[in-house]
């Protein structure tokens, strides 16, 4: 992966053929063009969940056009931090009971969820070109 500056605030990762544009906010001093990286690390992890409980879904003919996972993040007032993320999974009232808790049991094996519970060694170097 290749992060790159593009002008302002704009901060832009390069991954298999993709390109993942970030901006801050206009407070921050950004143009508020893309999301924050804050906003996209949240969004890694609730479209982490939605990508197993979809395939759970497709695999079983279940339709998942009304199913919604809702985020809710809980902050440390003094840090910022969040200290508690709920995924709320929404199911349709005729989703079969059978499956619920296999829904929230797919939802657990996101990866990036897995990540953030075991968190990596991070290290950070410079080096020339």
């Amino acid at each position: 992966m290749e992060i790159t500056f593009d002008g302002g605030k704009v901060v832009t990762a390069h991954t298999h053929g993709h390109s993942i544009r970030t901006d801050q906010p206009l407070d921050n001093g950004g143009g508020n063009t893309a999301p924050a990286p804050f906003d996209l690390f949240l969004a890694s992890i609730g479209t982490c969940a939605g990508i197993y409980v979809k395939s759970f879904c497709d695999n079983r003919k279940i339709s998942t056009d009304n199913i919604r996972i809702i985020q809710k993040t809980e902050y440390n007032k003094k840090t910022g931090l969040p200290v508690n993320i709920t995924l709320d999974i929404k199911l349709p009232a005729d989703f079969p009971e059978k499956y619920k808790a296999s829904v929230i049991n797919v939802a657990e094996l996101c990866k990036v969820k897995k990540t953030i519970a075991n968190p990596p060694v991070f290290e950070v170097i410079t080096s020339t070109f």
